[in-house]
């Protein structure tokens, strides 16, 4: 996970994460990078520098992390197990599902599960409205 502070042509400064720097590329590429404030499409990622702590006589140690990463950590942990505790989980076929829903094929329901990126593009190409869980650090330990 990379967390960058991003701002928008409005003005509006913000952080978001990503998976890695190619995923925050990609994303912004197919223009669903998007001012969390605003809406704006136009945004790009602010000037960023590490900050640098001392961890021993002659020990430094770099982090990127913003002083509230813990808190925000911890609040994308909720809503996981929000979602994923009152959602109905349909695994691979989740395109699928969100489709049938968003035609009202379905009684509309909460679900989550997988799909691969090229499910992903199509259901934003046809405005199917989903929102990815966060990855978080402990899964890929």
């Amino acid at each position: 996970m990379i967390q960058y502070s991003l701002h928008c042509s409005q003005g509006h400064t913000y952080d978001a994460w990503f998976k890695n720097a190619a995923a925050f590329d990609e994303q912004q590429t197919r223009g669903i990078v998007t001012c969390a404030i605003c809406g704006d499409v136009a945004v790009s990622k602010a000037p960023m520098a590490p900050s640098v702590t001392r961890s021993g006589a002659d020990k430094i140690s770099l982090t990127s992390a913003h002083p509230d990463a813990a808190k925000f950590r911890a609040m994308l942990r909720e809503y996981r197990q929000k979602v994923t505790g009152e959602a109905e989980n349909v695994g691979d076929r989740f395109a699928e599902e969100a489709r049938r829903i968003h035609f009202e094929e379905v009684e509309a329901r909460g679900i989550y599960g997988n799909a691969t990126r090229d499910e992903v593009v199509a259901l934003a190409e046809e405005g199917v409205e989903f929102m990815p869980l966060p990855d978080l650090p402990e899964e890929h330990n």
